[in-house]
């Protein structure tokens, strides 16, 4: 492989990741290898002298299991995809595994983890250990941890959060679909091609655990009935601190050029959505009137604070868009990913496993949303009256769309490339029925989850017409458990 693009991806290479790379790693390079190495470049010397770097398959798949998409691109342009075959050595699964559990883990867990394991690994080797990768490696040398014994891991992490217990349980139902050699150090790894004894693996897990016992696999004609799900822990999301969380709401009324008018009835949303998620247990901070960078900037710092004492965020965004993208007052686009991207698992770590909800009354486009038949009933004479202070929120550029992580919500006013309306004097059509029916569902005896509520809004909004056209909200989620909202005690202590 080329020495130099070898030296340009080292160079891009934080020293962190560089760890990361060593760990990935330990299942094909020697351990003693390993050791001492601050850099890429010693790193690749290493898997040279193992013949991995004769093609780019073994380093492509290290750079994605890191994320370094840039650094990929670089491998990518210097020469062509190989193609696979049985020699070329993959990466190992239960690497990966472990470095995703320590790709989500908060540093506050990781504390938590070192805490629980001081007695099994001693108070002097834990305290060394920087990062989970760290701690992993130190459980390996101490037989405490391996492809096929995750039982003491499984425990701690069982006492952390579960969406770390979720990542071992993917990786455990994955392999147990896949033949192995009992005693390999690596689950996928295939270096030549010996033919290997066909056994499947026997993960050790806790028997006090019934939610993992005997992990067996049926196929998709055969019901599962030793497998016990974990749905009695995971089907809702926690809701127990008070305050719940931040409900952030930023309000773009007023415009300062001359190609987007200012928004009246706004203020009516601002004042609904502050007392409904008030009441809803969440502290509302409200950011009236920013420019595109002061709301990237509110954001961004919003998204460096700790989340340790909420168990939930919510932003809203009330002003002008067009596809993929909002406006702030300075007529400028910010795309609707610049709002979600400073609460992924990544960069707010503490936020992992939680519930981010967005709700975005903004136009998607310029086109407007058409009806079908059974048609709705004229509209009263009051009724007239009110869709004559229709507006739209519309802008006149289009933008980009929104990519996804974990436990994300966006609930949108409307659907791609179509308006949305607003009365000029009660505030828009989607925040008011949005915050109706989060009211209702909060003194309902029903445990109505917020897709049940949105569900409801969707229905109410797209009964109605508006300035002859009709309006259909759009919830986009990446959701992975239930979020039911009540209201809270004033007296939060």
């Amino acid at each position: 492989m080329d020495r130099l693009t070898l030296s340009r991806i080292d160079e891009g290479l934080e020293s962190s990741e560089v760890d990361a790379l060593c760990f990935l790693c330990r299942d094909v390079v020697n351990m003693k290898h390993l050791e001492g190495i601050t850099d890429a470049k010693k790193l690749f010397l290493r898997l040279e002298a193992k013949g991995l770097l004769e093609n780019d398959l073994f380093l492509s798949q290290l750079l994605q299991t890191i994320r370094r998409a840039d650094l990929l691109n670089l491998l990518e342009a210097d020469s062509r995809q190989p193609e696979e075959t049985d020699a070329n050595p993959m990466l190992s699964e239960y690497r990966v595994m472990l470095y995703k559990v320590y790709e989500d883990m908060t540093e506050d867990n990781l504390e938590k983890m070192k805490f629980l394991l001081t007695d099994k690994l001693g108070g002097r080797q834990t305290e060394t250990c920087h990062t989970a990768l760290d701690v992993f490696a130190e459980m390996e040398k101490r037989g405490l941890l391996s492809n096929i014994n995750l039982h003491e891991l499984h425990t701690a992490l069982l006492q952390l959060d579960q969406q770390l217990v979720s990542t071992i349980q993917r990786y455990m139902e994955v392999v147990n679909q896949m033949p192995q050699t009992r005693g390999s150090s690596h689950s996928s790894m295939r270096v030549n091609n010996t033919p290997q004894p066909t056994e499947p693996i026997d993960v050790s897990i806790s028997e006090t655990q019934p939610s993992y016992e005997r992990m067996s696999v049926v196929s998709d004609a055969e019901p599962n009935t030793e497998f016990s799900s974990l749905s009695d822990h995971t089907e809702y999301y926690a809701l127990t601190h008070n305050p719940r969380g931040l409900c952030v709401v930023i309000n773009n009324e007023e415009f300062d050029g001359k190609e987007l008018k200012d928004r009246r009835g706004s203020q009516e949303d601002e004042k609904a959505l502050n007392k409904v998620f008030t009441s809803l247990g969440f502290t509302v901070v409200v950011h009236n009137n920013l420019t595109a960078d002061d709301m990237r900037q509110e954001l961004k710092q919003l998204g460096s604070r700790s989340f340790l004492d909420d168990d939930a965020l919510v932003v809203c965004v009330l002003s002008h868009g067009e596809l993929g993208c909002v406006y702030g007052t300075d007529e400028q686009q910010v795309a609707l990913n610049e709002l979600t991207q400073p609460f992924t698992s990544k960069r707010a770590p503490s936020l992992t496993g939680k519930p981010k909800l967005f709700f975005i009354q903004a136009c998607q486009g310029s086109g407007y949303q058409g009806g079908a038949l059974p048609c709705p009933p004229m509209p009263k004479q009051e009724e007239r009256v009110r869709q004559s202070r229709l507006e739209e929120d519309a802008g006149p550029v289009k933008g980009e769309t929104v990519p996804w992580g974990a436990d994300f919500l966006l609930g949108m006013a409307t659907v791609s490339e179509c308006k949305s309306f607003r009365n000029t004097s009660t505030g828009s059509i989607y925040i008011q029925q949005l915050c109706a029916q989060l009211k209702r569902s909060a003194e309902s005896s029903e445990n109505d989850d917020i897709l049940a509520v949105l569900t409801r809004v969707n229905r109410e909004v797209s009964k109605g017409e508006y300035l002859s056209h009709k309006q259909m909200p759009e919830p986009k989620y990446t959701l992975t458990k239930k979020l039911v909202l009540k209201y809270v005690r004033a007296d939060r202590g």
